[in-house]
């Protein structure tokens, strides 16, 4: 009873200190911070506020605040020693609660002390701001941690995790990346308020903090694609209904707060949307606290750490190079080849022009590690399926040459540094592209549709079609209309090229139990389907030409490439066969490639040889006025001339025949 009554207290804690953390977030926003001057902790002393007394009410109110928050932690201490036996984790977290809730007023001296409030805009104050966020973070986590381990917790298992503890972790360091560019993009915009973030941020006199904003939503995109594939993950290798609860809550928080961010942007930032965001980013945390301590318990089942069936091949141990061909193997390279060739052709189509060889090289490598990562974890999730086929049975997550928290490791590692390459060698949009891409397949195709609908490969086909949104940021960081057509190509290309397949492998799926449209409507209604697209795909393969970046060569090669394209399909309806699916399949994939070739050539030569609008206008004015020029360079020419010959009457001579010489001397 006690416990459950402490549990609650905590509770209770927590959201008195969410509203003190965002009527702290009211002192910054209104530049109250100097109500009372340099004095600390009390506010008696003489002092001048820049909004005078109205700031020291402000500052004060939050001073006396943050002063119940250390009282609420020495009653949760003495309650938690006092209620519970040594060890206990109860006893533990509060006593981090206490611990944190002293490094919060230090950080709270230390801004007052040195005065880091108000206009201040040096370094220190936002590193000071980073321990602040970071401190906060840890003390709400902690405070949750005694609410729900006083209400009754498996015990934590830290030891024989496998890839949970580390998914966990870079979930946590995301946040608090994210966390801290939220600080550093909230503070810019108090110190120098600015219409048009996006401009005011390409200008290289602009206020560092201002042009570091842009960064925050993109990281927010980056952290928010991550949660989601942490998420899925960590609910299909712990499946515990807790877990599954706070997942949801973390995920609906987030959610909640990518929506009040783009209001705050759209408003301007007004401060209660920014005491709101703040709020809900420290909720969020919370969420994954939640999530940590419920998928650490002891007693749930780890996924990742199953055996091999019985009725898998058997497997040896790996070394060598054999071991090396397994984790290649892993990243499905014959797959991955198109969408690479899709990426780097894409990049050629952007520049118009090579577009660097440091640069193609990187992007084609991170674009293989993010596509081999997806993969890999592709193949930890559906290792139960992939025995029933024959093509997959021998996989090495299937016979667990590979173990699967093995496997996860080396995906993950992979999507890190593909990130971080693509980010460093082109910039954090096209690293953002290529992460979404993932996230796509592993979240959406994977654990979501492809055991549940015959839809699974319209919609999960997206997937596929982010790799020309990656080659075309990685050169321009923007995707424009032409780059969006680029992914509408490939999205309706998809269920053509997949269902070709499906016709093939109708069997294997309908034996492991995915809804293919063959296992589903029948082969008959497929080939419909089939057909439809394809004239769909013929429709949208032309719509780029009606820009004016596109020319006669990609037209052209798109109607033939289509023609033959609805040729196969026609052929697959009068004969539904295997031979002629095969032929449909595998044409399918060289119409993608050569499509995307010439699209690249098209544009190489259309850039080099296209006036643009500016140029044309440019032109016209320097041929409208060159009757002038001409006319005043006449004068000038005889007037010179007029001179010269009075010098030579004087017996002055002029060497050279150079015009402004001769007309020194006039």
């Amino acid at each position: 009873m006690k416990s459950q009554k402490l549990s609650t207290f905590a509770w209770i804690v927590l959201v008195y200190n969410l509203a003190a953390v965002a009527w702290g977030v009211y002192v910054r926003a209104s530049k109250s911070g100097d109500g009372c001057g340099s004095h600390w902790p009390l506010c008696d002393g003489a002092s001048v506020p820049l909004h005078g007394y109205a700031a020291k009410i402000v500052e004060s109110s939050h001073r006396i605040s943050t002063t119940l928050v250390g009282v609420l932690a020495i009653a949760m201490l003495v309650w938690a020693f006092r209620a519970f036996p040594k060890k206990h984790l109860v006893r533990t977290a509060a006593s981090g609660v206490m611990a944190l809730t002293l490094v919060e007023g230090l950080v709270g001296a230390a801004l007052v002390k040195f005065q880091l409030v108000v206009n201040n805009s040096s370094g220190l104050r936002l590193a000071v701001m980073g321990i602040h966020v970071t401190s906060t973070f840890m003390l709400l986590g902690c405070i949750a941690t005694v609410a729900m381990a006083a209400s009754g917790l498996r015990p934590l298992r830290f030891k024989g995790q496998s890839g949970i503890g580390w998914i966990l972790g870079m979930a946590a360091f995301g946040m608090l990346l994210l966390g801290i560019s939220g600080a550093v993009s909230a503070l810019g915009h108090t110190l120098n308020p600015v219409d048009n973030v996006l401009s005011a941020a390409m200008d290289p006199k602009t206020f560092w903090m201002v042009r570091l904003q842009p960064l925050h939503p993109l990281i927010a995109v980056s952290v928010g694609l991550y949660l989601a594939l942490a998420g899925g993950l960590i609910q299909h290798l712990r499946p515990d209904p807790n877990v599954k609860k706070a997942l949801r809550w973390m995920v609906g928080i987030y959610g909640g707060q990518i929506l009040v961010g783009i209001v705050n942007i759209w408003l301007k930032a007004p401060i209660p949307m920014q005491m709101m965001h703040l709020a809900l980013a420290d909720a969020n945390w919370v969420s994954l606290v939640a999530v940590t301590v419920y998928a650490l318990g002891e007693g749930i089942e780890r996924v990742e750490a199953r055996p091999a069936p019985q009725e898998a091949p058997a497997s040896v141990p790996l070394v060598g190079m054999a071991l090396v061909k397994a984790y290649i193997a892993l990243t499905k390279p014959r797959v991955i080849s198109l969408l690479l060739f899709t990426t780097l052709t894409s990049m050629v189509a952007a520049k118009g022009n090579w577009p660097g060889t440091f640069l193609f090289f990187a992007v084609g490598i991170a674009g293989y590690m993010s596509a081999g990562a997806a993969n890999a974890i592709n193949m930890v999730i559906d290792r139960d399926i992939d025995l029933t086929m024959k093509r997959t049975a021998t996989r090495p997550t299937v016979t667990q040459s590979i173990p699967s928290k093995n496997a996860l490791f080396f995906a993950f590692s992979m999507a890190l540094v593909a990130f971080a390459i693509l980010w460093f060698a082109a910039n954090l949009l096209s690293a953002v592209m290529a992460f979404s891409g993932l996230v796509f397949y592993v979240v959406v195709y994977t654990m979501m549709l492809k055991r549940r609908t015959w839809h699974n490969i319209v919609i999960g086909g997206a997937a596929g079609a982010f790799p020309p949104l990656v080659g075309w940021a990685a050169v321009t960081n923007d995707l424009p209309p032409l780059a969006l057509y680029l992914f509408a190509i490939i999205f309706v290309w998809t269920p053509v090229h997949f269902w070709a397949l499906a016709l093939l492998l109708k069997d294997e799926y309908e034996a492991a139990g995915v809804p293919m449209l063959p296992v589903v409507k029948g082969e008959r209604n497929t080939v419909t389907q089939i057909a439809i697209y394809s004239v769909i795909t013929f429709i949208v393969t032309l719509i780029p030409f009606l820009l004016p970046q596109v020319g006669w060569i990609y037209a052209g090669t798109a109607v033939v490439l289509n023609l033959i394209l609805l040729y196969h399909c026609a052929q697959l309806y009068r004969h539904t066969n295997r031979p002629t699916a095969s032929r449909l399949f595998h044409y399918s994939m060289i119409y993608l490639a050569i499509l995307f070739l010439m699209l690249a050539v098209d544009r190489t030569i259309v850039i080099r040889s296209a006036i643009t609008p500016a140029n044309r206008a440019d032109i016209s004015v320097r041929l409208s006025s060159f009757p002038d020029s001409v006319r005043q360079l006449r004068q000038v020419t005889v007037k010179v001339a007029q001179c010269n010959i009075n010098l030579a009457l004087q017996g002055r001579v002029i060497e050279g025949t150079n015009l402004l010489a001769v007309s020194e001397h006039c």
